[in-house]
């Protein structure tokens, strides 16, 4: 069986996950610290990161766009009527997803509001893109979940967290972003890709009193100004 080595919280791991979970195939996950990496894992990794996928004949795969295309080639397409030229601009915007993961993860951990202000401003260009590119489809590329679906899930996925928990939405001025995330999240994918005490683990780091958005100062006061760029509540 394939296996997966992660770090519970890790958007890359999330969106290897996810794709594995929407074909349906048969994993493994051994979870390590990233505080702490284990030497056989270093010996695995040439990157030092994670996800690692070990293939059923025990070869490690790095890179999480690397690894999703092997899961492409070993398993039916989600999509699988697409042309060449539809399967690039899928991976294009696959790219554009995972290219945001850690501005994502930087702006979470803002400490004050000018930084959560300028960082997400980054986030704000990628999901206006987004917003310009969707249809009246229910997922990304027709009314399936596809490969696009899985690369953005972990940035959805971690926007509702912190829409619920914080009262901060980050893409509360993109009405079709919006609408793709709600459809995205009722698949149950973004539950059944993460470990049980994901969304635990993934407070206590985003949202604790380290961070602007776990004092819950955004919304303490939100200004116009503030609200109008899609950082406050």
């Amino acid at each position: 069986m394939i296996k997966v080595i992660s770090y519970k919280i890790c958007p890359f791991v999330q969106r290897v996950t996810a794709l594995l979970e929407a074909k349906q195939m048969p994993y493994e996950v051994e979870y390590i610290s990233l505080k702490d990496k284990p030497d056989w894992f270093l010996k695995l990794a040439p990157n030092a990161q994670v996800p690692v996928l070990v293939t059923e004949s025990g070869t490690a795969l790095f890179e999480s766009d690397a690894i999703a295309e092997y899961i492409d080639e070993i398993a039916p397409p989600l999509h699988p009527e697409l042309s060449p030229e539809q399967k690039a601009i899928e991976r294009a915007w696959s790219y554009q997803a995972t290219k945001h993961y850690l501005v994502q993860c930087s702006t979470m951990r803002s400490p004050d509001r000018a930084t959560l202000v300028e960082h997400s401003e980054k986030l704000n260009v990628m999901f206006g893109k987004a917003e310009q590119h969707l249809s009246d489809t229910n997922f990304f590329s027709g009314d399936e979940v596809g490969n696009v679906d899985m690369a953005w899930l972990p940035l959805l996925h971690r926007a509702d967290i912190i829409e619920r928990h914080a009262g901060h939405d980050f893409v509360a001025a993109y009405p079709k972003v919006k609408a793709w995330q709600k459809r995205l999240l009722a698949t149950g994918l973004a539950e059944q890709s993460v470990s049980e005490d994901f969304e635990e683990l993934f407070r206590d780091f985003y949202l604790s009193d380290q961070t602007y958005l776990g004092t819950g100062k955004c919304c303490d006061a939100p200004t116009a100004d503030v609200c109008k760029a899609g950082v406050c509540c």
